[in-house]
């Protein structure tokens, strides 16, 4: 560990630029990226004092394949993004204290790690749940104090509770375990953390995509051991952008739309005998639809349609990158996004039908794009953000005719980023 003050001198003078680079890509952030740096430390030296420091960080993460395929053991694609949530860190004994931006989160005591109902929904519970599942696999938990700031978007379908759950998850392994736990297992505690202590009934790609990092495969047949793959490709060389449009639509009061989702799949699971869809047989299944849509409705039906579909189309997707057919995949992207409307269903909210963002910022991206890229929803869908692939001279194009729909800053031009959780310093 370093003097606080002793590591913003050295980001002040440029000592770790070449690291900024090499952690988000784009040489045209390192400005940014080194103001924020030096914020984030004066901040903690504010709040904690000036100590010894570890900063550490966790990205957020991009969908580009699998649309709510991963709570059914299914296959998805995704990549960690060059936006992240950083912590600066110093140890302390039993307790673990966090500011998160402005939010002041209470204290934890970690001689105290049961549920707590009143903590449901709240960062408190994240914690607890994270320090909570680690320490009882065996690994050394600690207390520490933190300051942590991110640039992922709340709400917005890049995961930022992810991002949130990764970067104590990896303080953990970084200040008390030599950052030995494993990237998977730091996703899996997570997404614990999430399902038992939050009370929200998420899959594991978020939690995989922003610990690992990368463009990653990941077939979720064995949850207990996902497998995770590496996709080796250069997203630039295709002359096309990543682009991650913010609609403004708000995620409150939308858990019970996404918890419809896996619970209608699992429904059709169960009427053949098994607990998720993974596990039927697709033949058997079309077979007996008309003996599925009476036991478990047509919206159920439509949701498996999507999930049968989509787990090939994840598989197409990573071929196509594999191969370089970039038109390929791009096709396969607007079939994942059409498919997701239709079928999935999860571009508006049923309960709130006159706020439809996700809708507008597909149909207007259409529009704009033309046969210059692809646009679909993004994440778990109903409000938040949808993705567009964009021919690389098109994207000021877009960016300005589509920020003239949700407001200045909504398009974030992004890249993919090869590290996940990590200790920065």
């Amino acid at each position: 560990m370093i003097k606080a003050t002793i590591i913003k001198e050295d980001f002040k003078n440029g000592k770790y630029n070449e690291l900024l680079k090499d952690i988000y890509v784009d040489e045209s952030l390192i400005d940014y990226q080194q103001t924020r740096y030096i914020k984030a430390i004066e901040k903690y030296i504010d709040l904690y004092g000036d100590t010894d420091v570890e900063i550490y960080s966790a990205p957020g993460r991009s969908e580009v394949g699998g649309n709510h395929t991963d709570h059914q053991h299914g296959c998805v694609l995704a990549a960690a993004v060059n936006l992240d949530a950083i912590a600066v860190v110093g140890r302390n004994n039993n307790i673990i204290k966090v500011l998160s931006d402005d939010f002041d989160i209470a204290p934890i005591d970690l001689n105290d790690l049961e549920i707590k109902k009143d903590e449901i929904g709240t960062s408190e519970a994240l914690i607890r749940g994270v320090c909570s599942r680690l320490k009882e696999l065996g690994y050394t938990i600690g207390g520490f104090n933190a300051f942590i700031t991110s640039d992922v978007l709340m709400g917005a379908g890049l995961s930022s509770s992810a991002a949130f759950e990764t970067i104590i998850g990896t303080i953990i392994s970084g200040l008390y375990n030599d950052m030995k736990i494993d990237p998977v297992l730091i996703a899996q505690v997570g997404q614990y953390a999430e399902n038992v202590y939050f009370g929200k009934p998420c899959g594991l790609m978020d939690q995989c995509a922003s610990s690992v990092g990368s463009l990653i495969n990941i077939d979720f047949k064995d949850v207990e051991k996902p497998v995770v793959v590496k996709v080796e490709v250069d997203f630039s060389k295709f002359g096309h952008s990543l682009c991650i449009v913010d609609t403004k639509g708000s995620h409150a009061d939308l858990t019970d739309e996404y918890a419809a989702i896996p619970s209608e799949m699992k429904k059709v699971a169960n009427y053949f005998g098994k607990e998720f869809l993974r596990e039927v047989d697709e033949e058997a299944f079309f077979n007996d639809i008309a003996g599925v849509r009476e036991v478990c409705k047509d919206r159920a039906v439509l949701r498996a349609i999507h999930l049968f579909a989509e787990n090939k189309r994840v598989e197409g997707q990573v071929e196509a990158l594999n191969t370089s057919d970039f038109e390929e995949f791009k096709k396969l992207i607007k079939a994942s996004g059409d498919s997701s409307y239709k079928f999935l269903q999860n571009v508006y909210a049923n309960c709130d039908v006159q706020n439809q963002s996700v809708s507008i910022g597909l149909a207007m991206s259409e529009k704009i794009i033309g046969e210059n890229g692809v646009c679909r929803v993004h994440g778990g869908g109903f409000a938040g953000t949808i993705q567009a692939f964009v021919k690389d001279e098109f994207v000021p194009i877009y960016k300005e005719k589509i920020e003239k729909v949700f407001g200045k800053d909504s398009c974030h031009v992004l890249k993919v980023r090869k590290y996940g959780g990590m200790k920065v310093l």
